[in-house]
């Protein structure tokens, strides 16, 4: 089972190789907060960027340890690279950037980022 997803004009589109997600997080951070973000989180393994490296642009803000990568084009920022708390390599992938998802049948989990 998988799901796809992609930037608002379609030049960076990305394929999941899990289920489609039934919780997403919702941060308060400087970022997320201004972004509206819903995320989830899936090991590195398990996501495959189909089209579009070439107009990926990253941004990095507070401890630089998430690489925010967004659509040089549209400026949509569909994942980011990161690695779990263990170290392990995974990407938070937008929820808001999956067609097929629901977002109102989403258990949303609140997260305080804006206190880290």
């Amino acid at each position: 089972m998988s799901y796809e997803g992609s930037c608002h004009c379609g030049a960076v589109a990305f394929e999941v190789d899990a289920p489609v997600p039934t919780q997403a997080m919702s941060c308060n951070c400087s970022h997320c907060r201004r972004k509206g973000f819903l995320l989830s989180f899936v090991p590195e393994g398990q996501f495959r960027l189909k089209q579009g490296q070439e107009q990926l642009r990253s941004y990095f803000f507070h401890a630089h340890k998430i690489e925010h990568m967004f659509c040089a084009t549209c400026g949509t920022q569909s994942f980011a690279r990161g690695a779990m708390p263990d170290g392990t390599p995974m990407r938070a992938v937008n929820l808001r950037c999956v067609p097929s998802i629901d977002l109102d049948a989403l258990q949303i989990k609140r997260v305080d980022g804006a206190s880290f």
